[in-house]
């Protein structure tokens, strides 16, 4: 008696490789990518909420009083304004829930595309470009499933990110649930446009690099097109629906709530979703679409070195960066005129702002100033925290070994890179800096002079170099610790925002923070000693990385 062994039916599309669906595997990558991002996606998620936190709270006790709230929506009237917010509904009623709306929808969707481009691009082309795609391919995993793997998973973050987030906007401000999450929600959809273009990119590029950079392209293209058309009618005008940033912003959540627009992101995210699957089925596996130029022959005599291979892998990030806060922080710097009218008189009705910003109304605009210094340092501080990783990443992706196989030693070669981050590090606050001051110029010509600018540049440098030396010592000693470099600038935020506002906080307590030994911007004369202090736990920090990575072992990461 003989037996036919015959395979099972399977629903979806046959995948020859595997011999089930194309999707065969699919939720086991979705335990993988899970457990793998647990911390990247808590801290993502943390950010998120802990922003929403922040705004709220602030617009809910500094900015409280009706007419200092119609300060702020006449200054939202103003082109800068109109660039860095919306399209300025609910202005003639400016509370709260409005401004949170007309303020912060366009920089969550920004934070959120970010994610979104960042998550696709590491768990899809990324892995094919490492190989370890192809490692994973060799189980029975169907052609489509890492992609659909990684949406899944991205789905589920931009839902827990926008379910916190409103809750944390209903707990902390009082504002209106449905209207909460209709801006949550609408701001993660539009996100999610964004992360389907990088999918569909994935499947044009080779590289990781150039599909993250084509995605941020998209990105930043969407953010004109949204400023120009709200630029051009109060409200919005048909060039702005052609941007998804705008979509969520189209919902007037907290003034007219409508749900509409957010069917637009879905239909965006559907359609994309379908042209990736279709464009993944007629490329080759770790292949794109269009070819890769071929380089040179041989290197150029510059490319030679440590030093140079640094640079060739951070100088996108660091263009990118100049770009996007250079611009950020003029648009920034055009509003100081308006800050005195704004809400410079509300200092005397309200401690709150007195102790943040300062009790001398004459002094208001220097110190709402002195804040947004330390937005900008901030700002740098999170760029020198993600180059301090960069040679984390090299290891990881075993480029590192390679390199350390050739006549360099290890001290050499960490030591580039950090000399790379260092300098690119001093020229984004440089450009953060100066690019305030020209803000100012171009409007007034008003505000301190390019001299008290320097300034603060020069006392602010050590202390933001010191979260890229602390994250390198630990990636030297302790590589599963270096996420102490973004738990330092997170408590930072926290300490610098909210130190004072914290009664009977010990002295103790703000001396961990690099920022509390900086005097304050415009305010403050420059301490040497404090300079000097500074500078020498940063050599301290670097010479412990040189030494700590010469004596571990490479692959112990």
């Amino acid at each position: 008696m003989t037996t036919t062994l015959t395979r099972p039916a399977t629903a979806g599309p046959v995948d020859r490789a595997t011999g089930g669906t194309t999707l065969t595997g699919t939720w086991t990558l979705v335990r993988s990518i899970l457990r793998r991002d647990r911390v990247r996606l808590a801290v993502w998620s943390g950010s998120v909420v802990l922003f929403y936190a922040y705004f709220t709270f602030a617009l809910d006790t500094l900015f409280a009083d009706p007419a200092a709230q119609q300060g702020r929506a006449a200054v939202m009237e103003t082109p800068a304004g109109i660039v860095m917010g919306g399209p300025g509904y609910g202005i003639d009623h400016y509370t709260t829930g409005v401004a949170m709306a007309n303020e912060g929808i366009t920089w969550v969707v920004l934070a959120l595309a970010l994610f979104s481009i960042l998550h696709v691009v590491r768990h899809t082309r990324a892995e094919e470009e490492s190989n370890r795609a192809e490692l994973v391919r060799a189980a029975p995993v169907g052609r489509h499933a890492p992609a659909v793997a990684a949406t899944i998973t991205l789905v589920v973050a931009q839902l827990v990110i926008a379910t916190l987030s409103a809750l944390t906007m209903v707990g902390t401000g009082g504002l209106a649930v449905v209207d909460s999450f209709a801006m949550t929600l609408g701001s993660a959809l539009s996100a999610m446009v964004f992360g389907a273009v990088a999918l569909v990119l994935c499947q044009v590029t080779e590289h990781a690099r150039t599909a993250t950079g084509l995605s941020l392209a998209v990105l930043g293209i969407a953010f004109v097109v949204r400023a120009a058309g709200d630029m051009r009618e109060l409200g919005g005008s048909a060039l702005s629906w052609f941007s998804p940033i705008a979509w969520a912003q189209q919902m007037r959540a907290f003034v007219d709530l409508r749900w509409w627009p957010a069917l637009l992101s879905v239909v965006a995210v559907a359609l994309l979703l379908w042209l990736a699957s279709a464009l993944a089925s007629h490329r080759d596996f770790g292949g794109g679409l269009l070819a890769t130029r071929g380089g040179r022959a041989t290197a150029r005599a510059t490319l030679r070195g440590p030093v140079s291979l640094a640079w060739l892998q951070q100088r996108s990030a660091l263009l990118w960066s100049c770009l996007g806060l250079g611009l950020m922080w003029f648009a920034s710097g055009t509003m100081l005129p308006d800050i005195d009218e704004m809400v410079g008189g509300i200092a005397q009705d309200n401690p709150t702002v007195a102790a943040i910003f300062g009790a001398d109304p004459d002094q208001f605009t220097l110190g709402f100033l002195g804040v947004m210094m330390l937005y900008g340092a901030l700002c740098c501080a999170a760029y020198a925290v993600v180059m301090g990783l960069r040679p984390k990443a090299e290891e990881s992706a075993g480029r590192a070994e390679v390199v350390l196989a050739l006549p360099v030693s290890r001290p050499r070669w960490l030591g580039a890179q950090l000399l790379v981050a260092g300098v690119g590090t001093a020229v984004l606050l440089a450009v953060s800096v100066y690019a305030v001051w020209l803000g100012a110029v171009a409007v007034d010509g008003g505000g301190p002079d390019l001299g008290a600018y320097t300034t603060v540049l020069v006392s602010y440098l050590p202390a933001v170099l010191v979260y890229l030396a602390l994250t390198a010592a630990l990636y030297a000693w302790v590589p599963r610790a270096t996420g102490a470099g973004w738990a330092l600038l997170a408590y930072t935020f926290v300490i610098g925002m909210f130190g004072e506002l914290i009664e009977d906080l010990p002295d103790a307590a703000r001396w961990v923070s690099p920022f509390h030994w900086v005097p304050t911007a415009f305010s403050e004369d420059l301490d040497p000693a404090y300079l000097l202090g500074l500078s020498a736990v940063v050599v301290l920090l670097v010479g412990a990385a040189l030494v700590g990575f010469r004596r571990r072992d490479v692959a112990s990461t």
